[in-house]
């Protein structure tokens, strides 16, 4: 909609007298500029959290939030090499289960007249090569009973979501790379589908990690973890790690994806495009991955959850009194321009002979305008 100049004109305006707008606006001036440096300093502590929380991911992925916790379980913990050893066999032991499980499917297939889509048999499992020693030499260290791995060994397989289009309507909600904030799912502006073939083979499951590959430069790689808040399936943009759960722990993972040197590893592995980079399956299973005990990383998760829930808190505090200080900001103008702001002096010169003096001094322009224009007219001729 376009504001004409008539239509502008036409506008009612407050008139106070000069004296008054003047300590209006100085009023106004003096209660920005204190506004102003709230605004400054609440901006301030809000990156300060955010300093903090990277802090913060950093000591956990570097041992360094578990050292107490180690020294009292020093006994129960494995070396490296056990560790490492350990990892491989759950691994080949969930892709036997795998491989179980679709033959006791197809075999039940068979038996229901092979009714339906036949059950897709697993995937060849992957083969992982071991982490470079170059890789290593620029990974922060860790703790004696930890090491460094590629992230491939914790999964059979990483696994990408669905391509089918989705409807505003329909069964299951399918999650996309907009639903994942701050490594968490917001449920909101949700597609659906009622496919119950793609219902089946995307369907999340209680602690399922989805890793989102494809989006805008600063934000590729985030995370988020799924906790069965309601029946979803997963998007084509998104990869489901498909981690062993009795090798690495939901949230130990999902944090450590969010943590600097996951995402200094994703910008330095990433492809770019226009506006939009890229981290496939084969990059993320090539990421650098902190391996400790399945209980230390619970006990990660678990200090973690405590401190980052504060600091989400503490964050939603910040983010509400920035909406209050722009509310107050407009309040501020209402009162300058309602009367409200400054005590008025009945010893200022009242608005209606301010009024008296500017349709003095236009019709004074007016004429002259037009005493111009009438010479100019005559000079022209």
């Amino acid at each position: 909609m376009k504001l004409t100049q008539n239509a502008l004109k036409r506008i009612p305006v407050l008139v106070a007298p000069i004296a008054e707008q003047r300590r209006i606006i100085a009023k106004i001036e003096e209660l920005f500029s204190e506004l102003d440096k709230g605004v400054e300093s609440l901006k301030t502590a809000r990156a300060q959290l955010n300093v903090y929380r990277q802090a913060v991911l950093k000591h956990a992925f570097e041992g360094k939030l578990t050292a107490r916790w180690r020294e009292e379980n020093r006994d129960k913990l494995e070396t490296p090499e056990q560790l490492l050893a350990r990892i491989k066999q759950e691994r080949e032991a969930r892709y036997e289960q795998q491989l179980r499980e679709w033959k006791a499917a197809v075999k039940k297939w068979e038996e229901e007249g092979k009714s339906g889509k036949k059950p897709q048999r697993p995937k060849k499992l992957p083969k992982v090569a071991d982490i470079g020693h170059d890789v290593t030499l620029k990974l922060p260290p860790v703790p004696e009973s930890w090491l460094w791995e590629k992230l491939g060994w914790m999964t059979c397989g990483v696994e990408y979501g669905t391509a089918a289009k989705s409807t505003t309507t329909g069964g299951v909600p399918v999650l996309r790379m907009g639903n994942i904030q701050n490594a968490k799912f917001d449920w909101e502006n949700l597609v659906y589908t009622s496919d119950d073939n793609e219902i089946v083979q995307y369907l999340l499951r209680d602690g399922d990690v989805l890793f989102n590959r494809t989006n805008s430069p600063e934000l590729v790689g985030k995370t988020a973890i799924y906790k069965s808040e309601r029946p979803a399936v997963f998007a084509g943009y998104l990869i489901r790690v498909n981690h062993i759960g009795t090798v690495v722990d939901s949230q130990y993972l999902n944090l450590f994806l969010n943590s600097h040197v996951a995402r200094q590893y994703g910008n330095y592995v990433k492809t770019d495009g226009v506006n939009q980079s890229n981290i496939n399956g084969a990059k993320l299973s090539n990421y650098p991955f902190p391996y400790c005990s399945i209980k230390e990383q619970r006990e990660i998760a678990r200090i973690l959850e405590k401190i980052l829930s504060f600091v989400d808190e503490t964050e939603g505090s910040i983010d509400q009194k920035l909406l209050k200080a722009g509310a107050l900001r407009q309040s501020i103008l209402n009162q300058a321009f309602s009367g409200q702001l400054v005590a008025q002096d009945p010893h200022d010169e009242p608005a209606s002979i301010l009024l008296d003096r500017i349709r003095a001094e236009k019709e004074k322009a007016t004429a002259n305008n037009h005493s111009k224009k009438t010479k100019k007219q005559k000079t022209t001729a």
